[in-house]
């Protein structure tokens, strides 16, 4: 690859969908926006691989240069401005907040979940230390004036991932999905209400569960969210298929590369087994996942992509690489395989005594029936979002954990906001 990984996704035409992320954070007081500003600006110096702005080469391919003007702080709002443009001083990233609440805006491309959590929990540690004159005992927290981790800042490459042969090669499987309101959320304005919930648990509660089961916490909940669609889904369709992504960072020996690169796992529920034993389904799941994120199934997935992003080098034109992509890219075009639902887990991060002074924190992306799951001391938060605005998915799925005896807490629904890029196209 010519350039660096976390600029290919900015090929990616956003007509339908945002390919960003906006981070919600609830904190237990009410947020001060100077305190906030100055917290911003002195966290970002940790990270300087986010600190940057888009421009556009010669052979009209797109290039991050590190861009040292501040970041920009501001209240919430209805509209909030797009991703790269002046008014932001052409980052890729900023923070608005308003009430209890604080919401990191970045670009996808720089990486996911487990790449932005560092980040935000940097942020949150100097607010609180500028807010309340304490330094929270936090040993994970990567502190301002700390250094980067050996190879945070290395990237993956093509030679990288293993060229065996895939130990096991999944049968595509169709899908089915909530056609009906992606058709009403994407195509029909008057209905598009892009929201979330957030849903709070108590570990010792889920994992009681999952340990009794043979799951984990993701294979958990891709069950509950497969026995929740199975109420939904017509009788026709025989299958329910759940999806994830998988992080390659261990296994190419980069453990702690900012760089997202993903492949992806699909689980596969026939409906006449969904409702059965809890434990064998819990197996069944833990099994398709260990199978799928094995380097010789997973690398084969990545190295399509990085073969390409090598394709797109290729391409002259800022024009035509976009082109290229919108007809070859893996998560839109025509071989794009899907999921009835996407499921994300971070893993447990930790937030030491700095999880004192936040409610929770969830990732926030485009999507229907997609969800992403964080973790903090004794609580996991689930952030379940739709594109358009229902009660019914998120109270059958709390029906589901309650089932099995999971207690829950519910709230929202909130607006996403979420920006888009305001980065050249032509």
């Amino acid at each position: 690859m010519k350039y660096s990984v976390d600029t290919y996704r900015l090929y990616q035409s956003e007509k339908y969908f945002a390919h960003t992320v906006r981070i919600h954070v609830r904190m237990k007081d009410e947020v001060d926006i100077d305190v906030l500003d100055k917290a911003v600006n002195s966290a970002i110096r940790r990270y300087p691989y986010f600190a940057v702005k888009v421009t556009v080469d010669e052979n009209g391919g797109y290039v991050l240069v590190p861009n040292d003007r501040k970041i920009v702080v501001m209240p919430t709002a209805d509209n909030m401005p797009q991703l790269g443009v002046s008014s932001i001083n052409d980052h890729l990233l900023y923070v608005d907040c308003s009430g209890k609440d604080i919401f990191f805006n970045i670009s996808h491309t720089m990486c996911g979940g487990r790449g932005f959590q560092p980040w935000v929990m940097t942020n949150i540690y100097e607010y609180v230390r500028l807010k309340y004159g304490v330094e929270p005992d936090a040993q994970e927290i990567r502190k301002v004036d700390s250094g980067l981790l050996p190879g945070e800042t290395d990237e993956p490459s093509i030679d990288m991932l293993t060229d065996e042969e895939p130990i096991s090669k999944r049968k595509i499987q169709k899908a089915p999905v909530l056609i009906a309101d992606y058709i009403k959320g994407v195509f029909v304005p008057i209905k598009r209400d892009p929201n979330y919930f957030v849903v709070s648990v108590d570990q010792k509660d889920l994992l009681k569960v999952a340990k009794g089961n043979d799951s984990s916490v993701l294979s958990l909940f891709f069950i509950l969210f497969a026995r929740t669609l199975d109420k939904v889904f017509p009788a026709k369709d025989r299958l329910i298929v759940g999806e994830a992504a998988h992080n390659l960072r261990e296994s190419v020996g980069l453990p702690n590369t900012h760089c997202d690169f993903l492949s992806h796992v699909h689980v596969d529920y026939d409906r006449d087994s969904l409702n059965g034993d809890l434990e064998k389904l819990g197996t069944m799941t833990r099994g398709q996942i260990i199978l799928q994120t094995d380097p010789t199934v997973s690398h084969a997935q990545v190295r399509k992509l990085f073969e390409q992003y090598e394709e797109i080098d290729k391409v002259h034109g800022l024009k035509a690489k976009r082109k290229y992509m919108a007809k070859h890219s893996l998560s839109t075009g025509k071989d794009a395989q899907h999921g009835s639902f996407i499921a994300n887990y971070t893993g447990l991060m930790d937030w030491g005594e700095l999880a004192d002074y936040v409610e929770w924190f969830v990732f926030v992306i485009e999507g229907h029936f997609t969800v992403e799951i964080t973790a903090m001391a004794d609580k996991i938060f689930v952030a379940f979002m739709q594109v358009i605005k229902t009660d019914k998915y998120i109270d059958l799925f709390k029906e589901e954990l309650e089932k099995v005896g999971i207690p829950c807490t519910v709230e929202g629904p909130f607006p996403k906001r979420l920006p888009k890029h305001g980065i050249p196209v032509k």
